[in-house]
């Protein structure tokens, strides 16, 4: 790091973020590192423009980006992670008879990197290597809910970040806000003809050890063919194989 040190003190300051839970002071930054404001200043505008770090004017305070957290949890979204989670969506397949898939965050989007088809079930838009908008999908949502409220918001800072399909989703971020509140309040994400007409998902996050969303865990099934008593199974099914991973990857669901 010596022959490095802008590097240097660029990830000290992002560890320094890291440890508050709260947005912080450039001053604060500046005090505690020992470095020139002027120095600290030119640090978190080159973090900011490359999503490391997200700047709040109206309180003058900045916070961990969404690159952070991608960076953060690029190792559990990859090989391990999915390693783990293979059986144990064979074995939700078994479990509730409907495709279900793995997906995890990349920008505003999800990726979707595991899919278990069910036998005789036909196959969905959710295949592996494809990106949908989070906020439409119920893997999404799940993932969304468990983000920082300032993360969420760095996502989706105005009306264009909000593509649609079918006429349906979220178009705002207070209404977005108000759905990821009912996912973190029933602890499973729905959608149901957002992604697809007729067909609808169920959804839970994969959590690692320090509470960030590193997956998505999700069941879809055709709407009109699942009765409310089995709907509920598949929710008990979804949200038991995402704690399980969590537990498995450290963390606590």
């Amino acid at each position: 790091m010596a022959n490095a040190p802008a590097a240097s003190q660029a990830l000290t300051v992002l560890r320094l973020l890291a440890r508050h839970t709260e947005p912080v002071p450039a001053s604060a930054i500046a005090r505690d590192l020992g470095l020139p404001r002027s120095s600290v200043y030119h640090l978190l505008a080159v973090l900011r423009d490359q999503g490391f770090v997200v700047h709040l004017p109206e309180e003058r305070r900045y916070s961990l980006g969404i690159a952070a957290f991608e960076l953060g949890s690029a190792y559990t979204r990859q090989a391990p992670l999915q390693r783990m989670a293979r059986q144990s969506l064979v074995r939700l397949v078994d479990a509730t008879k409907h495709n279900a898939h793995l997906a995890v965050l990349h920008g505003r989007d999800v990726l979707y990197v595991i899919e278990e088809r069910a036998p005789g079930r036909p196959p969905l838009v959710t295949d592996v290597g494809v990106r949908l908008p989070s906020q439409l999908t119920a893997s999404g949502l799940a993932m969304l809910a468990s983000l920082p409220p300032q993360q969420v918001r760095a996502l989706f800072p105005s009306r264009d970040a909000f593509v649609r399909r079918h006429g349906l989703g979220p178009t705002t971020l207070p209404g977005l806000r108000a759905l990821l509140s009912r996912v973190r309040q029933d602890g499973f994400a729905v959608e149901d003809g957002t992604v697809t007409p007729d067909f609808a998902s169920v959804a839970a996050p994969v959590l690692d050890p320090v509470g960030h969303p590193v997956a998505g865990i999700a069941v879809t099934y055709p709407a009109a063919e699942v009765t409310e008593d089995q709907r509920r199974a598949i929710i008990e099914q979804v949200i038991r194989t995402a704690a399980d991973l969590t537990r498995r990857l450290g963390g606590k669901p």
